[in-house]
């Protein structure tokens, strides 16, 4: 016998999409004429220009090693938000948060690369937000993959390298728990409004490169963490794939 009263859904996201659902992304290799490798990557309303610039010679702790080095620097425009904000180098120095963010996508591209692969070079990977609507330090990671590809496969192509030092892609979501929902790929209105939220460094095997979770309102479950770690799988696997054809247009 069924009843008339039917159990609550999920709540509505503000942008309408289901809670499984990325924003509509787009990956535009070769973005910059003059790096080495580059990606305009869009995650909705956040985008996020990504460059590799191949430099000669490695910090000093790396010298005659043979090992090269992967960096990142991570910066927002002045208008890449609602109102203007200061230059950095205005203020005179980087703010802790942009610090933890350049760091992060420095390691989770570091994860991935063969580091005695490409001699004693740095790549630098420079993440501008162009606009921001919630999840840039995701986008930063999602595009600097492309982009360290595309500065590899450059290398490759000249004779300088043998073969991508690259294992496999690493890609970046954010997940969280909205009015009680947890959810992919938060935009603004859900991230400022999130009960928890939680950004997702994974391999395209599915491995754990890092994971930044943080309840902003009231502690939360094991079994609210497992669902917001499925969503994150799901939505890197999604967005691995969308780096795969970015760089089919690299190789051809």
């Amino acid at each position: 016998m069924s009843s008339s009263h039917s159990a609550p859904g999920p709540a509505q996201r503000p942008s309408g999409r289901a809670p499984d659902s990325l924003r509509a992304v787009s990956l535009d290799v070769g973005f910059a004429k003059h790096a080495e490798g580059s990606c305009l990557v869009k995650f909705g309303d956040t985008h996020v220009l990504c460059t590799a610039s191949v430099e000669e010679g490695v910090p000093p702790f790396l010298k005659n090693t043979g090992k090269g080095w992967v960096t990142a620097e991570y910066g927002m425009l002045p208008r890449s938000t609602h109102t203007r904000t200061q230059r950095e180098a205005a203020k005179g120095g980087q703010s802790g948060r942009t610090q933890e963010i350049q760091r992060l996508i420095g390691r989770a591209l570091r994860a991935v690369t063969d580091m005695r692969g490409f001699g004693e070079v740095q790549i630098r990977l420079d993440c501008d937000v162009l606009q921001a609507d919630g999840g840039t330090r995701t986008a930063s990671v999602t595009g600097s993959y492309v982009a360290l590809y595309q500065a590899f496969h450059k290398m490759k192509t000249m004779g300088v390298i043998a073969k991508i030092p690259l294992r496999e892609n690493v890609a970046a979501v954010s997940c969280g728990l909205y009015k009680g929902t947890p959810v992919l790929d938060l935009d603004y209105p859900e991230d400022s409004n999130a009960q928890a939220d939680a950004n997702f460094v994974l391999t395209a095997s599915g491995k754990i490169v890092e994971v930044q979770g943080t309840a902003e309102h009231h502690p939360f479950e094991d079994s609210e963490f497992a669902a917001l770690m499925a969503l994150g799988k799901k939505g890197v696997a999604e967005l691995v794939a969308l780096q795969n054809a970015a760089i089919a247009k690299i190789v051809g």
